[in-house]
């Protein structure tokens, strides 16, 4: 979008990305939800993801990428002692082991408490959104470089797509009768 164009647009767009995000925190609630220990450490595969690390994970990458997007510090040093994760103070998940997704195993609730955070940064973020500000480069890695549209659409996509695993995960723990 150009700066031709209209505050309604914007204000569409703006509308358009938040509902995205608003839905993003629906299947957080949704799968965080009478989360037993059990289910949150389920493995359907020695090497497969827990439902408690898809979580944690599609949450730490969100609150990284949006803090880094808006300029402002993450939520995940007001959090982090309470998992007590035995990882780098600003792990997201990317790169770790079969054994490191294991040592995620905290509460449904505590999931769902980081995230209502994270959203609460992404909202705020989303709220002052405009057409420069979704054109911004935030990444020249890449070819062509990263904008902060492009950076939205990959927080919508990754954490969508981890949440949609940990329903898969739960679903087969369910059918398996772990409880």
């Amino acid at each position: 979008m150009s700066e031709t164009g209209s505050p309604n647009d914007t204000a569409a767009l703006r509308a358009l990305v938040t509902d995205a995000f608003e839905r993003v925190l629906e299947l957080v609630e949704g799968i965080s939800a009478d989360l037993s220990p059990e289910l949150a450490g389920y493995r359907p595969d020695p090497e497969a993801n827990t439902i408690a690390w898809l979580v944690w994970h599609a949450a730490r990458v969100q609150d990284d990428h949006i803090a880094d997007l808006a300029g402002i510090d993450q939520v995940w040093p007001t959090w982090r002692d309470r998992f007590a994760l035995p990882f780098e103070p600003f792990a997201t998940g990317y790169g770790q082991s079969a054994d490191d997704v294991g040592k995620v195993a905290v509460s449904g609730d505590l999931l769902a408490g980081y995230y209502r955070d994270v959203h609460t940064l992404t909202s705020g973020y989303l709220d002052r959104l405009t057409a420069a500000e979704l054109e911004r480069v935030v990444d020249t890695n890449w070819d062509p470089p990263v904008t902060a549209s492009a950076r939205l659409v990959s927080v919508i996509g990754d954490t969508t797509q981890h949440l949609g695993q940990a329903y898969y995960i739960r679903g087969l723990a369910e059918r398996a009768g772990v409880a």
